[in-house]
């Protein structure tokens, strides 16, 4: 059965129902993205949140984290409106935050589905107990394809690249259902690597690996044309993978593309901003992963004095203050998505017998 679809959303009728503006009640999110911190324990090359020609990240401080007493309250908030899944994310290293386990196991208990995407150099211990018992799944973030790439990569020690394979290893030894994957995220410096690091991870026994374009520009022909010297050669790569390893205990799923140069988008409310949202570090809350830490023109409020419940059901007109015909002129993760529901909101009524 299929794990990346665009049509999840229509299995929740009554939230499609909720969404459009003259609608006059809110639902709650279905799946909130939650960065526990801005600190991580690497510093990547092409980290999207630290490189200052990125929107992404533009008004993120590092220092900023969710004390642990409002991060109790945020999980009381979501198991009483019945959020479905929380992903934790970054910002930073989301296994740096203190209470990170402690979190993830509450969420779990009051039924939520857990994730986190993590670099996986703290996956051990008590929070890979956790997730391997009660998590969903885990992608670990990799570029290297040994110590020193990852040491030049990521500005940290030679062994940390072994560190982290010794982690994917004995986090599939802890056994449970957590379904384990890597990104492997694709540049210039590791495209002659590619499908040699599909076959270590499939030998240690992750059970998928994304293939995935480093982004080096908010201009999507700028980011086709750093990639367009090795993008033949990393398409026959990840091809090969996919013929040669793809089996029932091993998914390759081929995200390396060219990026939409296009980026404009036709229609003046954003339906995902209410499926989808991030809660940030400094307790603001984002209408998305694209415009998390901006400011300007992606905070939908704040909840640093306010419970997250009593944020999110009151006031429906700050789910529509962003117009992205005018506002997300970026590559946005959800507009295909946001499309679709657009054309099964849009469509006539009369003619709906006409199938």
């Amino acid at each position: 059965m299929q794990l990346y679809t665009n049509l999840k959303i229509f299995h929740y009728q009554h939230k499609l129902d909720s969404l459009p503006p003259e609608s006059e009640r809110t639902e709650a999110p279905i799946h909130i993205r939650i960065k526990p911190t801005n600190s991580c324990n690497h510093s990547c090359s092409y980290c999207a949140y630290r490189n200052p020609k990125l929107q992404l990240g533009q008004d993120m401080s590092i220092s900023d984290r969710i004390p642990a007493l409002k991060m109790k309250e945020i999980v009381t908030d979501c198991i009483e409106m019945g959020v479905k899944a929380v992903t934790f994310s970054g910002g930073g290293e989301p296994l740096c935050y203190p209470q990170l386990a402690t979190t993830a196991r509450t969420l779990a208990e009051g039924g939520i589905s857990i994730a986190t995407l993590t670099n996986g150099g703290l996956l051990h211990g008590e929070i890979a107990d956790v997730f391997s018992s009660l998590g969903t799944w885990i992608r670990i973030s990799m570029d290297g394809w040994d110590g020193p790439s990852y040491s030049r990569f990521r500005s940290v020690a030679e062994d940390e690249f072994s560190k982290i394979m010794t982690n994917i290893e004995n986090f599939k030894k802890l056994g449970g259902k957590c379904f384990l994957g890597v990104s492997y995220v694709i540049s210039r410096d590791n495209a002659e690597h590619v499908f040699d690091m599909a076959c270590k991870l499939k030998d240690a026994g992750v059970d998928s690996i994304k293939f995935s374009p480093c982004v080096v520009s908010n201009d999507g022909h700028e980011n086709n044309r750093y990639h367009a010297p090795v993008f033949g050669r990393i398409k026959d790569q990840t091809q090969r993978a996919k013929n040669d390893l793809e089996d029932s205990n091993f998914e390759v799923f081929d995200s390396y593309h060219a990026l939409d140069e296009k980026f404009d988008k036709p229609y003046e409310w954003c339906p995902y901003q209410q499926i989808l949202p991030v809660i940030g570090a400094d307790q603001r809350v984002y209408s998305c992963q694209d415009k998390a830490y901006n400011l300007d023109c992606g905070v939908l409020g704040s909840i640093k004095d306010v419970r997250f419940k009593d944020f999110w059901f009151n006031n429906r007109e700050k789910f529509f203050k962003i117009n992205p015909a005018k506002h997300c002129s970026h590559h946005c993760v959800s507009n295909g998505k946001n499309m679709l529901i657009h054309d099964y909101l849009n469509a006539n009524p009369d003619h709906l017998p006409f199938v």
